[in-house]
Formats: structure tokens, sequence, C-alpha cells
């Protein structure tokens, strides 16, 4: 059965470096999305930046992402508000961008399913206010 699902930052890195301890659960996982993948320019950002300056690193991640296994949905002005929101109400987490360009995209998408491997801020976090993100890889 493939799911669609979000992609989120830590899993993606995981899923491109062989060397992480998350590769092969990333791996094994990355098989049962239906692809593309949704995920926002935030997400991106974060990647890249953590991806550094290796060329080699940078083609991997460049030619992943233009392989059709992404697509990044738009955030505009509008959204903002909604976003601004949900880092207010999970303050205490704290929430960064790029999570709340997620789980904003995941209520507006209606997407239940986030390929991450942030655990502890997904599990806390609410579409809706009330409904649970579905995560994979699982722990």
């Amino acid at each position: 059965m493939y799911v669609r699902a979000l992609a989120d930052t830590g899993a993606l890195l995981a899923y491109l470096d062989a060397a992480d301890r998350w590769h092969e659960r990333c791996r094994l996982t990355f098989g049962q999305f239906r692809l593309p993948l949704t995920t926002s320019t935030a997400v991106l950002t974060e990647l890249f930046h953590l991806v550094g300056d290796s060329p080699r690193e940078m083609d991997i991640t460049w030619k992943f992402v233009r392989s059709g296994a992404l697509t990044v949905a738009p955030i505009s002005d509008r959204d903002l508000p909604d976003i601004e929101a949900l880092m207010r109400k999970y303050h205490e987490r704290p929430m960064d961008y790029a999570d709340a360009t997620l789980v904003h995209l995941a209520q507006r998408e209606s997407l239940s399913t986030v390929f991450t491997i942030d655990h502890d801020d997904f599990e806390t976090y609410r579409v809706g206010g009330r409904k649970r993100l579905r995560i994979f890889p699982s722990r």
C-alpha cells in the first residue's frame, strides 16, 4: 500500500546519506510512499544548509530533489497567519518554521502521514487541533 506523505528535513537527509544511522530505515520506508512526497521550501532550505558545501553531496541532493520524488507545495501570504498561529501554539517546544509549514500543509492538503525522524516534535503536533500525524519510519 502506497501512502501520500509529507517530507521533513531529517528523513530526507538520512535517506540521502548512507552513513546516517537512520539511513536504512528511511530507505526501506521511502518505498512505501506514493511519490511525489509533499514538502515546503523551508524544508529544502534546511536540507541544503545541512548538506553543506560539498559539491558531491549538493549534486546528490539536487538530483534527488529534481527526480520527481518531491513536490514543493507553495506557501503564500494567505498561509502565513495559520503558520504563525501554529508556531505560537507550540512555542514551548519550540516549533520551527519548517515544521510549521509541514503541519499547515497537512491540514491544507489533507495529508496525515509524515516522513520524519523528528518523532518527539511530530508526535506532539496536531492537525486541525486534534488529529495526530502518522510518522514513518518508526523509532
